[in-house]
């Protein structure tokens, strides 16, 4: 049995729209999810090719435990419904020098290929960041990533019982800036540097803290057998049976309100569904947009939305490489960071960019076959800023870079298996072709971004572009989050809630007492 009160509608499958409804099914809401696309996974996406999907989007799973969590708190088991493989190898860098590294999940064989690469001192260097990026994920999984509404107060006390985090946070500090005291060398400040633009940044501009990030590999990359659509694919089919609706094809158009709550989700073609709660799993600059109706458009605050974080130039496709040998994960490097962010602050491409390779085929205990699937990612700014460049010009920008370092493909991949700004804004619709939500630039960036309530009662917000921000097991948090908050509300105007509802999530509050679902055996 449910209430009435329990009518939820979910706009968007992403990685949080698909943990949201997959707790809020279980705890024994009504449950239905609108998604444009004819897929679930959002920007989880594949492109066709002659050799079977490509993904086109995230291909880094890291964090398991955040999946294991959404699984067994719906019953289920994570590895009865993807098969992960954890590859020991994080990824293969390559340099302009012809000086190449691997890295591992094991700080011993990582400091040993730097000592390779860089000598003792580098080793040390290393050891020393690595020891530092654990001490930051550490300190900040519980009161910020886990916390559902962080604060500055509640992190500065958190720091204040812990004074030797401080130093080790380098508060006003760039994460460029403490890499550089960290690191003699500039290749080994270029590759952690990275690690910004994981969560839509520069290195130049964001906060020291995101070092946690490197952490975050460090204790395990898993590669999700048939690709990492996979992973969405069994989201939805766990949220399904928990008896959550999905409608594919079905683009919401506006959320009416009245009495100034949400109470119902108009479909493009004018379908009305009624509800009396929406999470919604878009960029939340739609709703600034007014994309779902004029009413939502003080749902969050200017600064949860602006400025915007990167977009990107992808390419999928299936060739034959040639060149050197491929991990799954690959980066080749610029020659100089400065120039690949400087340009891109001022909206331009760099003329040298880093290109990110996945080969989609390759990892532990794979043999490629003759036709590979690629994913090759390239920094760029969001719209308006964004150049309309041709085709052709990245094209050669592109794969001029690449054969430098040897690497050349076999076909070349056609005008169609690239994806821009441009492209990612109509995928997207008012994202600006944004790919991570708000830019994480500026010390206050983390507590900026909006959180699962929204000023308008009984809207919620799941996905990268809400808290705890940018990244598959980022978004699938804040699926949690928005259902944890979902949940409570529901609790604190139904004191009959607890016997007339059943389900529930592990996490303790008054809403996620132990019991079964509606879709669970009496």
């Amino acid at each position: 049995m449910t209430a009435t009160s329990d009518r939820i509608v979910v706009i968007g499958a992403g990685m949080g729209g698909l943990a949201a409804a997959a707790r809020l099914a279980h705890a024994g809401c009504d449950v239905t999810v609108v998604e444009a696309q004819g897929y679930p996974g959002g920007k989880m996406r594949t492109v066709d090719s002659p050799a079977g999907p490509v993904d086109a989007g995230p291909t880094v799973m890291t964090m398991r435990h955040v999946f294991d969590a959404l699984f067994a708190d719906c019953g289920a088991r994570l590895e009865d419904a993807v098969t992960l493989h954890q590859e020991p190898l994080l990824a293969r860098h390559f340099w302009p020098d012809g000086a190449t590294l691997d890295l591992y999940d094991d700080v011993d064989r990582s400091a040993e290929a730097v000592h390779g690469l860089a000598g003792a001192r580098a080793e040390a260097e290393f050891r020393s960041f690595s020891t530092r990026a654990a001490r930051l994920f550490d300190a900040f999984e519980a009161p910020m990533m886990l916390s559902p509404t962080p604060r500055i107060g509640g992190l500065t006390a958190h720091v204040m019982k812990h004074p030797g985090l401080i130093p080790v946070m380098a508060p006003f500090s760039s994460l460029a800036s403490v890499l550089k005291r960290q690191f003699t060398d500039p290749r080994l400040r270029q590759l952690f540097g990275r690690y910004a633009t994981y969560v839509g940044g520069s290195p130049f501009s964001s906060p020291a803290v995101l070092a946690l990030i490197w952490s975050a590999e460090e204790r395990g990359v898993w590669r999700v057998e048939g690709g990492m659509h996979r992973l969405a694919r069994a989201m939805a089919a766990l949220a399904e049976g928990q008896g959550a609706r999905f409608r594919f094809g079905a683009r919401a158009v506006r959320v009416e309100r009245q009495s100034g709550a949400v109470r119902a989700v108009h479909l493009e073609g004018g379908e009305r569904i009624g509800c009396d709660r929406v999470v919604f799993n878009g960029d939340p600059r739609a709703l600034a947009a007014g994309l779902l109706g004029d009413g939502l458009r003080g749902a969050v605050a200017d600064t949860g939305v602006n400025p915007r974080s990167l977009s990107a130039r992808v390419w999928t496709f299936a060739a034959t490489p040639q060149g050197p040998d491929l991990a799954h994960h690959n980066v080749f490097f610029g020659a100089d960071p400065q120039a690949e962010f400087g340009p891109i602050a001022r909206g331009r491409a760099p003329e040298d960019p880093t290109l990110y390779v996945c080969a989609q085929d390759r990892g532990m205990g794979l043999v490629p076959p003759d036709l590979e699937r690629f994913e090759i990612i390239e920094n760029a700014p969001p719209l308006p800023h964004a150049s309309a460049e041709e085709t052709e010009t990245c094209r050669t920008r592109t794969f001029q870079a690449l054969a430098r370092f040897g690497l050349r493909f076999s076909p070349a991949p056609p005008d169609g298996a690239l994806t821009t700004p441009q492209g990612f804004e109509t995928l997207f619709p008012a994202s600006l072709g944004s790919l991570y939500g708000r830019s994480p630039s500026g010390m206050r960036a983390p507590f900026q971004r909006p959180t699962a309530r929204t000023a308008v009662p009984g809207l919620y917000l799941a996905g990268g572009g809400a808290h705890p921000g940018a990244g598959v097991p980022m978004a699938t948090l804040s699926g949690r989050h928005a259902a944890e908050a979902i949940l409570t509300d529901l609790a604190s105007t139904s004191t009959s809630r607890a016997t007339a509802t059943p389900g529930g999530m592990s996490t303790a509050s008054a809403m996620t007492a132990a019991a079964r679902s509606r879709s669970s055996p009496s």
